[in-house]
């Protein structure tokens, strides 16, 4: 095979305690989040040739499922439907062929915005194939149209806004599907310390987010968008968001716990008895807060905001990984940026 005419690069980052999530959905209609950006961050790469070189038109390389197939047809979304679809969505141009490469470390179903992060750094990759520059917002509102108009799944819109900005983000959505992002700025002792006190436990099994929402849809029908349930998870949104801006962890970690107690109001079912012992173990070893991450259900991860005191946190990391082989910590740092693309320069890809 020739080289590749150029190589496009983009990474997005994966999202981290999500308070108020639940309220950035269409049954919803307004909400309030609070989210983090942290790395293990989404990595695509495009390498481009013309059409006669690379034999198929466009190939996926699904590198974390040791896949490397043509995609053969049109709306025709079998393997991958997800990138398949939002390489349809963006009408790349005809006189390219093109390799793409797909990889995280963020393990896929753990209810951290994985897929909205490959999907967010693959639209934005492909928009250096097309006239025009997307913003974030943009890139964010192309990957929710993919998952919920393309392919007719279930999904808020706050995993997209947090993988296209990045950093600590308070969306403000005032009707579905438009939100505003304000980054919350905070010095960096605070970005240190909130990094440092901050763990990620995946629980080893992974969900469909799309099924937990339709389960929790059928238990809201009737309820209308401003019923307490909901009202009870958007205000913990604006409390976090206070809590950050003064450097206040404790009441940081109340909002959480608080967040992590109204998802099991809307629907018991979302904090799982794994989710449960975790938070049993965070609480032994001092920790401020926990949030069950994303739609919750079975599976998943948990958010946990641990004390002041480092030792603790190391033996509460030791004990839940301990506590069943299933559970591991997953080593996030806080991303100060979102989406990043950019074309390799290097002299080997010409």
């Amino acid at each position: 095979m020739n080289k590749p005419l150029f190589i496009i690069n983009s990474v997005a980052p994966i999202r981290i305690c999500d308070n108020g999530g639940w309220t950035d959905t269409w049954f919803a209609g307004h909400g309030q989040v609070l989210n983090i950006g942290v790395y293990p961050y989404a990595e695509v790469q495009i390498a481009a040739y013309p059409c006669e070189d690379l034999g198929s038109r466009i190939i996926i390389n699904a590198e974390n499922y040791g896949e490397r197939y043509v995609v053969v047809a049109e709306k025709h979304w079998d393997k991958h439907p997800l990138l398949e679809a939002a390489i349809e969505f963006m009408r790349v141009p005809d006189n390219l062929s093109f390799e793409v490469t797909i990889f995280s470390e963020a393990p896929g179903g753990a209810s951290t915005g994985t897929s909205a992060a490959v999907t967010v750094a693959l639209i934005g990759g492909l928009d250096l194939l097309t006239p025009g520059r997307m913003s974030p917002h943009e890139v964010a509102s192309a990957a929710h149209k993919v998952e919920t108009e393309m392919l007719g799944q279930q999904s808020g819109i706050q995993d997209q806004l947090c993988s296209a900005y990045g950093g600590i983000n308070y969306i403000e959505m005032f009707e579905y599907p438009h939100a505003s992002v304000s980054p919350v700025q905070v010095p960096n002792a605070t970005w240190w310390e909130l990094e440092r006190r901050l763990a990620l436990i995946y629980l080893g099994k992974s969900h469909r987010s799309s099924d937990v929402h339709e389960m929790v849809i059928r238990s809201l029908e009737d309820a209308g968008p401003d019923c307490k349930q909901l009202n009870d998870l958007r205000k913990t949104a604006t409390c976090s968001r206070d809590a950050i801006y003064a450097s206040d962890f404790t009441a940081l970690g109340s909002a959480m716990v608080e967040n992590t107690e109204a998802q099991a109001r809307l629907n018991p079912a979302l904090i799982s008895t794994d989710a449960a012992r975790v938070i049993e173990i965070a609480r032994a070893h001092g920790a401020l807060g926990w949030k069950v991450n994303g739609a919750g259900g079975d599976g998943g991860s948990l958010t946990i905001l641990c004390s002041e005191i480092a030792q603790a946190k190391r033996a509460m990391l030791s004990t839940v990984e301990q506590e069943n082989p299933l559970f591991k910590n997953i080593p996030i740092y806080l991303s100060r940026y979102g989406l990043r693309v950019w074309k390799q320069t290097d002299n080997d890809s010409h």
